[in-house]
């Protein structure tokens, strides 16, 4: 890796000699480095061809967000940040090195690292950071847009391409057997989301794609203000960007299960983040969309975990993991959040009805 980062790094030489790199991230998939010079910093990052099988179109599609978000925030949101390309010394939009993998600068954005939401406040900011980015979007030509990922948050599709894999599968135990039989008791909700597509009652418009806790920006007051790691961006259901960030942020073990307590979904940091995005972006979904709030955050999560645990029966083709089991670790983290959120039904489609409630 460190000669073809050197090889890589001569392309940046002019605006950024003698520097220094070092991993940046949590990512599960790219390899992401903070480049360090005199004159500066930015991000230079591996695109996984094993994951994006067209790496061009995250690249363009990036640009393409960029130049929108440039010319719409000076317009409603000045200081929202979000990182632009950082062009090679030939003026080209990426690299591609001598094995074929491309790579590609961005800008650099300075921001305080948040694990875990403190407080009802701190999430209600960060519901309103999401708002503002799907605002923002929401007159983007989608057609502007290539498909980083075919199929991506398409759960039936995810679900016969796990049949596949199991079905040449032989193996057992009281992991696997709680995996399969969280997939089997929400295998019938599966296509609820994509059928109201089909029906009109759901539509699409440019959104993030994995708007998880980790990809927030978080100033030194530990406020969201703005949005990182835009590899996802295309069109998709803001009911997906909801969900998975309910996901993420609503998880008071985290995605790993490593804050010391047992999965938990925390409904007041959930009716803060709903009571904030409302605030921000009241007139994007309808009375009847916001009804699929609640379906969307359920079925993102069993998405997740369908995929942690295909991964592991594939031996980890998709997501990084650091020792074998990793990713059967994380399944049953999420399809134990699954369980979680079906018990707070209720209680999430009420909040998700009448948000937002309160000022924050």
């Amino acid at each position: 890796m460190n000669e073809i980062l050197t090889e890589v790094l001569e392309q940046f030489n002019s605006t950024y000699p003698d520097c220094t790199t070092a991993p940046i991230g949590q990512g599960n998939i790219n390899d992401t480095f903070l480049v360090s010079a005199p004159t500066g910093k930015f991000i230079l990052q591996r695109i996984s061809a094993a994951v994006f099988t067209e790496p061009l179109r995250v690249i363009t599609n990036f640009r393409k967000i960029s130049e929108h978000l440039d010319r719409k925030t000076g317009q409603i949101a000045p200081d929202w940040q979000f990182a632009r390309p950082v062009y090679t010394d030939n003026g080209d939009l990426f690299y591609r090195d001598e094995r074929g993998d491309f790579w590609r600068g961005q800008t650099y954005l300075p921001h305080r690292q948040v694990t875990k939401i403190s407080d009802s406040v701190q999430a209600c900011e960060l519901g309103k950071t999401l708002g503002l980015f799907h605002l923002l979007l929401s007159d983007m030509d989608s057609e502007n847009l290539h498909t980083p990922l075919p199929d991506f948050h398409v759960l039936p599709t995810y679900l016969e391409q796990f049949d596949l894999v199991w079905g040449k599968k032989e193996c057992a135990g009281p992991k696997i057997d709680y995996c399969i039989g969280i997939i089997e008791q929400f295998r019938g909700t599966a296509g609820l989301l994509e059928k109201a597509k089909e029906e009109g009652i759901l539509t699409e418009q440019p959104v993030h794609g994995d708007p998880k806790l980790d990809n927030f920006i978080f100033d030194k007051t530990g406020y969201g203000v703005g949005l990182i790691d835009l590899d996802t961006v295309g069109t998709g259901l803001i009911h997906s960007d909801l969900g998975d960030c309910l996901r993420s942020c609503c998880n008071r073990s985290g995605e790993e299960g490593k804050h010391g307590q047992g999965v938990m979904f925390d409904m007041e940091i959930c009716s803060a983040i709903l009571n904030g995005y409302f605030q921000r972006a009241p007139a994007l979904l309808s009375t009847l969309q916001r009804r699929y709030i609640f379906d969307a955050l359920l079925l993102i999560t069993f998405e997740l975990g369908l995929r942690f645990f295909m991964d592991h029966l594939l031996g980890n083709r998709y997501f990084k993991v650091k020792v074998v089991g990793d990713n059967l670790h994380k399944a049953m983290i999420q399809f134990g959040l699954v369980g979680e959120i079906k018990d707070c039904e209720q209680e999430i489609r009420g909040v998700a009805e009448m948000a937002p409630r309160l000022a924050c």
